[in-house]
């Protein structure tokens, strides 16, 4: 488990709670439930009962919807600092998708009664959800667009550059991405299959654009900007 301080540092940086003095800090931290899930695990499924917010404190996990057919289409993939929950959290809806971790993972869990209490504390918290939600809403219509729009080289190079705005780091070849997502999970997110993802991952490569080593990738300078 990470450590109680740890996770209070953690919960400090995020946009979410940066306003809130120590105190107030402490009194969150003491209403949430530190949860742990391992590699795969599910930790909320679509049309579940909803009542919890979910901040993620280490690991990784995937935001996703299942279709009719059996596909699995994913909307995101959240790291250390995001968020999320929080529409069935405001609303008392269903869940409107699954979650489950991409790797070992620790979440702060705020159940519906103690966030009311934070609110009531702190209402700048309720302003900045309802800010990431339009965000959000900002990138589903951009991902619709994109999926309707763009062919498959298109959507998988608009991927790649979302991840290296969103958790990349500079390096002297251009935009490093420690940990890319699997091919599978990225064919996933464009809605085409791996062995196509693969093709076009390896013709960046090949032209130059991207340097795969592993799950590691340097998007360099020149990459198309589609």
């Amino acid at each position: 488990m990470v450590t109680e301080m740890k996770s209070k540092g953690i919960l400090k940086r995020i946009s979410l709670f940066s306003d809130l003095s120590d105190s107030e800090l402490e009194r969150v931290f003491r209403l949430m439930e530190e949860k742990s899930y391992s590699r795969g695990e599910i930790i909320l499924n679509q049309e579940d009962e909803g009542d919890s917010l979910f901040v993620i404190i280490k690991g990784r996990v995937k935001i996703f919807l299942m279709a009719e057919d059996g596909r699995e289409v994913i909307l995101s993939i959240m790291k250390p600092g995001d968020f999320f929950g929080e529409m069935s959290l405001l609303d008392g809806k269903p869940r409107s998708a699954s979650a489950s971790a991409l790797e070992p993972s620790e979440l702060l869990v705020l159940k519906r009664d103690g966030f009311v209490s934070v609110v009531t504390v702190s209402p700048s918290i309720a302003l900045k959800i309802m800010f990431e939600m339009s965000g959000r809403l900002r990138s589903a219509d951009e991902r619709i667009g994109s999926l309707s729009l763009l062919d498959v080289y298109g959507r998988v190079a608009r991927v790649l550059l979302q991840l290296a705005r969103s958790e990349g780091k500079p390096c002297p070849e251009g935009i490093v991405i420690e940990s890319l997502p699997t091919h599978h999970d990225i064919a996933s997110m464009v809605g085409s299959s791996r062995e196509t993802v693969s093709r076009v991952l390896g013709d960046l490569s090949r032209r130059g654009y991207l340097t795969l080593t592993g799950r590691k990738a340097v998007i360099h300078e020149d990459f198309p900007q589609r």
